[in-house]
């Protein structure tokens, strides 16, 4: 097919061929047998296929992971608010006021007796 834009130089072929200028084109721009051009367009296709299915498992790999790490911080975060619930606890158990704790004889264990 003639008419239309020219690949390489960017002229409209039909315009080329109202001022003698087609010759010209066909002259300096190189000609690559149609059977080479649609080899080379398959080849690059078929490699882009495979890479389309390359990054398509690692895609499902990466999600894999992504799922996995997400299940790991949940099950984190539901370990660190239980401790969080039982340090609570204890801290509820502890007495309000520090010298109450020494006249019970709860305090600190005295030096120098033995």
């Amino acid at each position: 097919n003639c008419e239309g834009m020219n690949a390489f130089t960017g002229t409209n072929a039909s315009h080329s061929k109202q001022r003698g200028g087609d010759a010209y084109n066909l002259a300096t721009l190189p000609q690559a047998p149609p059977m080479s051009k649609i080899e080379e367009l398959a080849d690059r296709v078929e490699r882009l296929l495979v890479r389309h299915e390359e990054l398509r498992r690692t895609n499902a790999l990466l999600v894999a992971q992504l799922q996995s790490v997400s299940e790991e911080r949940d099950n984190l975060r539901s370990r660190l608010n239980a401790a969080r619930s039982r340090i609570d606890v204890l801290l509820e158990r502890l007495p309000r006021d520090p010298a109450a704790a020494v006249d019970s004889g709860a305090g600190p264990p005295r030096q120098g007796l033995t």
